[in-house]
């Protein structure tokens, strides 16, 4: 069995198993002949995959838990699989970090302090508020696990209406009554065509003054130029824009009451033994002769496969 990895960092990951270890970046050419499982990199935009010829790859697995745009480049022949377990709860844990620093005002503390300014003023806080988590699925569940505690009633809102273990989940055609009586929203949908845009000018005006948008999804989950009208009445505090990386001169980098990051919600040191052990467990599948896990697309019945 064949398996690349990005670079020689992960030599030793899979030195006891029975594998063949190669390494191979995505941006070189790629190797000859067949390699049984890819360890896509996790720098590397999905575009790139256009140049690999993936009929020759029985598997590419990629460290993001984002897809989008995997399967319009992936060529016939070719399987993907997502990393699940590997980036939700640092993502979650910077989501109620943005949270937090939007409501006690962080960011404008840490301006005073390069200012040498030692200047107090009241804030708001989590307790006794109203926070919407539009998107309960694997973010989104440990965005709600890490806001139990600080005293704030959680609305929770998914692609329809029903009831789970936690209680009642809205259905986003709710959303347009819902944005009006809540304090804050957490944004942890997947990219979809239901999704993309749905932080668009309506949403933001339908928020009470002072309300708090921190988005974790993906950047076309929210209509970017709509964002710096209403900052300032709405703080926005976000990871993932459109475009990314913002661009210099970008009015959302000094638009008032945002808070930007710049796409490093699964960037931590907890990211290098998960998404070893899911290589490690996909490898192990193969050895066995089982299917791969979270396989999420598949063009091996495409045309010219």
């Amino acid at each position: 069995m064949r398996v690349s990895v990005p670079d020689e960092s992960w030599q030793n990951v899979l030195a006891d198993l029975p594998v063949d270890v190669i390494v191979w970046d995505g941006r070189a050419p790629q190797p000859e002949g067949r390699i049984d499982l890819a360890v896509w990199p996790y720098t590397l935009d999905p575009s790139d995959m256009a140049a690999v010829d993936a009929s020759r790859i029985g598997l590419i697995q990629g460290q993001s838990l984002g897809y989008d745009g995997v399967a319009a480049v992936l060529s016939a022949g070719g399987r993907y699989a997502n990393a699940v377990d590997v980036h939700e709860d640092s993502t979650a844990e910077l989501a109620v970090a943005l949270l937090l620093a939007a409501v006690r005002d962080l960011d404008v503390f840490g301006a005073q302090q390069a200012q040498g300014l030692w200047r107090k003023s009241w804030t708001t806080s989590l307790l006794d508020r109203r926070v919407m988590l539009l998107g309960v699925g694997g973010i989104g569940r440990r965005v709600a696990a890490r806001l139990d505690g600080f005293g704030c009633e959680i609305v929770r809102v998914g692609s329809r209406a029903r009831d789970d273990e936690h209680g009642h989940v809205h259905g986003t055609d709710e959303l347009a009554d819902l944005l009006t009586t809540v304090d804050a929203v957490v944004v942890a949908v997947p990219l979809t065509p239901d999704t993309e845009g749905i932080v668009d000018a309506e949403f933001l005006a339908r928020l009470r003054d002072g309300a708090i948008v921190v988005n974790v999804a993906r950047g076309r989950t929210a209509v970017t130029e709509a964002v710096p009208a209403e900052a300032g009445r709405v703080r926005y505090a976000s990871d993932v824009f459109d475009p990314e990386p913002l661009p210099d001169g970008h009015p959302l980098w000094s638009a008032p009451g945002v808070i930007i990051t710049p796409h490093i919600g699964g960037m931590t040191s907890a990211m290098a033994p998960r998404i070893q052990a899911v290589v490690r467990g996909q490898v192990e599948r193969l050895l066995a002769g089982q299917e791969p896990a979270d396989v999420v697309v598949d063009h091996r019945d495409a045309p010219g496969s």
